[in-house]
């Protein structure tokens, strides 16, 4: 694992002369929060923008203040971006294949039968629970959503429902099925990190797991009963009858899916397995939509852009292909980079021994870990990190409350995986919104699970519960 060469320093482990004060780790903290409030609040800049102030700010301080050479500082860069570098491969692909499949007529055919199939009061818990089951047998969250999400956000706009609701659904079942996945890269990252088995690991967290989904789906369900089915007149066949006059819609076009799912069930890993997907979709084109094979993969670099006779259509099926990731590969690459900075300047690692420093209980521990993860995620934007360095800077502190390793690694996972999409300029969250073109603050409320996950969590730490109280090797219930 990547895990395993990125290892953050403990306190302990930095020159007590270079080691930051309490102060002065606080100060990265309050620029990233003041240069996002005003670049992307007040002046509606890029979170590009802001991210690279804070790259700046912290590259300085760790030079000029705490005395860090400029080479080590960039081996901390360069260590983050090689833990990241799948995630940045994955994305490149991603948007290739989104693109792809619209070709091939695979997500306008999932459009027109889940039109045929769906009402808008079953739609979003149906959503909520497909996208977990993908996510579960596949591995990936992203992934869910680049391509079933895409689709389902088109069915949506069709029901009458509103695409930042049906952001929210997806993204719940999407990383309720992730967390809970052996294929995950996360799931596996956390078991990683704090030495433990990853069978225990996924046992650990399936109650909290359980419990934040299943009030997820519940909420969806409250949601579906508002939407009382006046679809305007004609609007679905309209849709429907574009999607018919463009492609070829036949159960044939989800060749593509059928690959890409089938070799993922079968363990072949994310990026050849993506890849495939990608090689099944310009063959589908070719054969089932008679494009020409240079259309095809002139499709998979620039996008798609429909011209259906119907403007909803068109919006929902424009897509911008490989070249359309740069935008997000750029602010996964420099949160990636101020991630690696803080860790490096031992900005990271202060924070955790003082957050951990005042605990003294079980239970303040694990809600400590938990503000730990979500902090993480907003510095350095990006969930590897949130899994990585509360895992591996808290480990001696649970060992010495006398704790196992899966409390450790089910509370970084449940408040560190799937909170990242709330945060706009998260990679997550700029990920959602470029293959769906909804903001973070409009399905930030619809998003469930991801506000639920860490609330059960906090919950049971208040109450005196570990998160891997339900589960013992053998399948047991304790509360050891």
């Amino acid at each position: 694992m990547e895990s395993e060469r990125f290892a953050p320093r403990g306190y302990e482990e930095i020159d007590p002369s270079r080691r930051p004060s309490l102060g002065v780790a606080l100060l990265p903290v309050i620029a990233l929060v003041g240069f996002l409030g005003v670049g992307s609040a007040l002046l509606g800049l890029d979170p590009h923008v802001p991210l690279v102030w804070s790259i700046a700010f912290v590259g300085l301080l760790g030079r000029y203040v705490l005395g860090w050479s400029w080479e080590h500082l960039y081996d901390g860069v360069a260590r983050s971006l090689r833990m990241g570098l799948q995630a940045i491969l994955i994305l490149f692909i991603i948007y290739a294949l989104i693109s792809t499949w619209i070709s091939a007529g695979t997500i306008p055919s999932l459009m027109y039968y889940g039109l045929a199939l769906l009402s808008p009061q079953v739609f979003l818990p149906a959503t909520a629970l497909l996208a977990a089951v993908v996510a579960f047998a596949i591995g990936s969250s992203w992934t869910t959503m680049g391509t079933l999400g895409v689709a389902f956000v088109g069915i949506g706009s069709g029901l009458g429902v509103p695409a930042p609701v049906t952001v929210g659904a997806i993204l719940s079942g999407a990383y309720a099925g992730d967390k809970q996945s052996p294929l995950s890269d996360t799931t596996n990252l956390a078991a990683a990190v704090t030495n433990t088995d990853l069978y225990e690991h996924i046992r650990a967290m399936r109650a909290g797991t359980a419990l934040a989904f299943g009030l997820a789906v519940l909420g969806y369900a409250l949601l579906g009963l508002g939407f009382d089915g006046a679809i305007p007149a004609g609007r679905v066949a309209g849709i429907q009858s574009a999607l018919v006059g463009t492609y070829a819609i036949t159960p044939l076009a989800f060749l593509p899916l059928a690959v890409t799912f089938g070799l993922a069930l079968y363990g072949v890993p994310a990026l050849p397995t993506l890849l495939a997907g990608v090689f099944a979709g310009v063959g589908t084109t070719v054969a089932l939509q008679g494009r020409s094979f240079v259309d095809a993969w002139t499709v998979f670099m620039s996008g798609t852009g429909p011209e259906t006779g119907m403007d909803l259509v068109n919006e929902l099926l424009a897509s911008g292909g490989l070249s359309a990731s740069a935008w997000t590969v750029a602010v996964v690459v420099a949160a990636l980079s101020l991630g690696g900075l803080l860790e490096s300047t031992g900005v990271l690692a202060v924070l955790a021994h003082r957050l951990a420093a005042g605990v003294e209980s079980t239970g303040g521990l694990i809600a400590a870990t938990g503000v730990s993860a979500l902090a993480t995620n907003a510095l350095t934007a990006q969930q590897y990190m949130s899994i990585v360095v509360p895992g591996m800077t808290l480990r001696n502190v649970y060992d010495g409350l006398g704790l196992r390793s899966r409390d450790l690694s089910s509370a970084i996972e449940s408040a560190g995986t799937p909170t990242g999409a709330l945060f706009p300029w998260h990679a997550g969250a700029v990920f959602v919104l470029g293959v769906t073109g909804v903001e973070t603050l409009a399905y930030a409320p619809y998003y469930f699970f991801g506000l639920l996950s860490p609330l059960v969590l906090f919950a049971a730490a208040i109450r005196g519960v570990r998160p891997a109280s339900v589960a013992t090797e053998d399948g047991a219930s304790t509360a050891d």
